[in-house]
């Protein structure tokens, strides 16, 4: 086997990519980085059934998001290719005839009529070691007879033959020794009628051909193992055999069960990177991307779902993580998803992320909400001005839009009780004082802001909410005396001379 450490992932093109499946990407990446190695993205699209055109195109806009790049695929291209199962169906027909020929796999020509008959007469049927005697293959039926089934083209499969009452072990990197009876395995189709192989077949003879070193994936596949294990040791593959890691769940809220595709409109968050819409419905679902997230958090948040790095730290750059992730500091539990713990880590990227990072995302957001009327330096000083009190991307059209837009309304309810003819004669001079004179700074203003209503016998703060509402349209937003920097001199006493209009009936 080559030294190279080589891993992959092997999405099926049949729907979103749910954030299961990116953070194991995630962690196969991490691993094949840290040691120098490969990281294939292979798409295992033998079930045509549930083929969903434009999924593949899907996985790949994901990994982009996400700032993930495979070494080889069906775009980047390699040395084992081809990275499309459909396109290597000719492979799999000689692996799964070696093993019928060596006695560890057998025809079966039972069609779906005849097993379904049997799943109504009897209850959880399962074709295994107790039924195969009864059904129609090449066990039970003479050598010869079978052998003509096939030469006529009649409808069959390949399916293993498991054996009787053994143990099948393997090392699992998170789990230690696994070990499952050969009882509680069916004889599960290797290779279906249409010739094209099951997940069960394609996965051992791919994961051989491409060298694969590594296989890590979701802890809903261990119930599989013992099949995979058994065909590498069946075909006489069990030195180039991969090093096995199954990834614990990502839970519910609640922890009662795996988060599915469904869960996010039931819960209120997504569960894709970035939206999906099914063509068969029409049917949008949210991704990350779209309800604000920056990559650097969600790529940070998928991390830290089973993971940690041993400390308290909790914020991991991509380069952070290829430097400190390890397979030991995997958890073997479940970890539950908490959607504002991912927004928190969304905050703590948009707070360290500088303007020039934050400027195109930010303009898009603005743009959608039809405000234009910027330049990228002034979009660039006022991200930098609000950027900590952003939770989501989406938080800068609230907290933004004001230093480029004027408000068409004002939160009355916090002027109007403690308004009167005194506060609007210090605004109306107020606005004088600013177009006779210039301000340097915000510094600046504060202070011409200050001195003016102790002259006129005013309490600052008593007039530093009017002026807020005035500027901005509601008690939120950075240091005012900023705001007002940021707008300049017209637009500040634009401003204040409309809301005076607006305040004149609360005199």
């Amino acid at each position: 086997m080559e030294s190279t450490v080589r891993v992959r992932f092997a999405p099926s093109p049949t729907g979103g990519l749910h954030i299961g499946g990116v953070r194991t990407i995630l962690f196969n990446y991490l691993f094949a980085k840290q040691n120098n190695g490969k990281f294939i993205l292979r798409i295992e699209d033998t079930d045509q059934t549930r083929f969903v055109k434009g999924a593949e195109d899907y996985i790949y806009s994901c990994l982009n998001w996400c700032g993930i790049k495979a070494d080889e695929s069906t775009r980047a291209g390699g040395d084992y290719g081809p990275y499309r199962q459909s396109e290597r169906k000719s492979i799999y027909r000689q692996y799964a005839e070696q093993l019928v020929k060596s006695g560890y796999a057998y025809y079966a020509f039972d069609t779906s009529d005849e097993l379904e008959c049997k799943r109504q007469v009897t209850e959880n049927f399962r074709y295994d070691q107790n039924t195969r005697q009864t059904l129609r293959n090449s066990l039970n039926i003479p050598h010869e007879a079978a052998g003509n089934l096939i030469r006529e083209g009649a409808p069959h499969v390949i399916r293993i033959k498991i054996p009787k009452d053994e143990q099948i072990h393997f090392t699992d990197m998170i789990r230690g020794d696994v070990s499952f009876s050969s009882n509680d395995v069916d004889d599960k189709v290797l290779l279906k009628a249409d010739g094209m192989p099951t997940y069960h077949l394609a996965v051992v003879v791919d994961d051989y051909l491409m060298k694969i070193t590594h296989a890590f994936r979701g802890e809903e596949w261990l119930p599989s193992a013992p099949i995979h294990i058994l065909l590498w040791k069946y075909l006489c593959l069990e030195s180039e055999m991969p090093q096995w890691a199954h990834l614990p769940l990502i839970l519910k809220p609640n922890g009662n069960g795996k988060l599915s595709k469904r869960d996010g409109e039931k819960f209120g968050f997504p569960v894709y990177p970035i939206n999906w819409v099914d063509p068969a419905s029409g049917k949008k679902s949210d991704g990350f991307l779209d309800v604000g997230f920056l990559p650097e958090g969600f790529i940070n948040m998928l991390a830290m779902l089973g993971w940690n790095d041993g400390t308290e730290q909790e914020i991991f750059s991509m380069g952070d993580l290829i430097e400190k992730f390890s397979m030991q500091r995997i958890h073997k539990g479940g970890a539950k998803f908490d959607y504002e713990k991912a927004k928190w880590f969304n905050q703590e990227w948009i707070k360290r992320s500088s303007a020039k990072h934050l400027l195109n995302p930010v303009k898009a957001v603005l743009n959608n909400a039809d405000i234009h009327e910027f330049s990228d330096e002034q979009l660039s000083g006022v991200i930098e001005l609000v950027k900590e009190r952003c939770v989501l991307l989406p938080d800068f059209v609230e907290q933004a839009s004001f230093f480029f837009k004027a408000p068409d309304k004002y939160d009355t309810s916090a002027v109007k009780p403690k308004w009167d003819s005194k506060k609007h004669s210090f605004f109306i001079a107020f606005a004088d004082n600013l177009s006779k004179n210039d301000f340097s700074d915000s510094a600046n203003l504060e202070m011409k802001f200050k001195d003016l209503a102790t002259e006129q016998g005013l309490k600052t703060g008593d007039v530093m909410l009017p002026l807020r509402i005035m500027l901005v349209g509601g008690k939120f937003g950075p240091q005012v005396f900023d705001i007002a920097n940021k707008i300049g001199k017209e637009e500040t006493i634009n401003r204040i001379n409309k809301a005076l209009k607006a305040f004149e009936k609360y005199k």
